[in-house]
């Protein structure tokens, strides 16, 4: 099966980083010494290990549209020794049934969803994948951010995370949680190739934050999962630890993530 040519060079791109990545003792290849030019693996050893030809492993490093079998696939992920999460997004970025264009962010709450998170306890909010934030709960103001005021313009948490200066001080553990941010909108932003505003988000970012381009040039991928904030409130002296659960799938747009905080408790910690 062949894929379009955005998402070839895409895959290809991803491809090369794991590969720069990979050390030949981790793949296996011990029996290799010497000074090695490029880091990680070379593309002939790729094609060795994964058992097709040199010539056609640079080809998809180099983006051309090839008709790559499932089970090519297969090889060169096992090959690369991906994680589960990168596996998923390779085929994701292979898959040739996927569409070429996803359809656009949804930017529209239904009335039944704010009142969802207007009941619970703690901080709440619900984002698409642009990490755009579409509605909040009242403590999710009160502990993160105050979202009204911030313009609808800016207000994703791609960009507050390393941009506004309030939702950083209040973040504790900023520097593995804005990594972890990273990660997942690495894979909204390879998936949503037709969508110009990741471009444009990424560029922004690169030339304001050095930190963000650290992180975006490791090309980390994560699937979203619960993760974990600790966070500064105000007018407490002793910062407070939160699981963060994502729900999708609960309305007519897949897209849509309800994030909802909870408490981590004293045995939680210590797991």
């Amino acid at each position: 099966m062949s894929v379009d040519n955005s998402k070839a060079k895409t895959m290809g791109a991803f491809l090369k980083s794991r590969r720069e990545r990979l050390s030949p003792e981790d793949a296996g290849l011990s029996y290799i010494s010497g000074q090695r030019k490029t880091p990680g693996l070379r593309r002939e050893e790729v094609a060795i290990l994964a058992g097709v030809s040199v010539t056609y492993y640079t080809w998809l490093e180099q983006g051309r549209e090839l008709t790559a079998s499932r089970e090519v696939i297969e090889s060169i992920a096992k090959a690369l020794r991906l994680s589960p999460d990168e596996r998923l997004h390779l085929f994701q970025l292979w898959n040739p049934h996927a569409p070429n264009t996803p359809p656009s962010a949804p930017t529209v709450v239904y009335p039944q969803l704010q009142n969802i998170i207007d009941q619970l306890a703690y901080p709440s909010y619900i984002t698409n994948e642009r990490t755009e934030i579409l509605a909040w709960n009242e403590v999710a103001s009160r502990m993160l951010a105050d979202f009204a005021s911030i313009p609808a313009k800016d207000r994703y948490f791609i960009r507050l995370f390393f941009e506004d200066a309030d939702v950083r001080r209040r973040i504790v553990n900023l520097e593995p949680f804005a990594s972890y941010s990273v990660a997942v909108f690495r894979t909204y932003y390879d998936k949503h190739q037709d969508d110009p505003w990741f471009e444009k988000t990424v560029k922004q970012l690169m030339r304001n934050s050095a930190e963000f381009e650290r992180m975006w040039n490791r090309y980390d991928i994560q699937l979203k999962k619960v993760s974990r904030v600790v966070l500064q409130i105000p007018d407490s002296d002793k910062p407070v630890a939160f699981d963060i659960n994502s729900l999708s799938n609960l309305s007519d747009s897949p897209d849509i993530h309800i994030c909802i905080y909870t408490p981590v408790t004293d045995e939680d910690a210590d797991g």
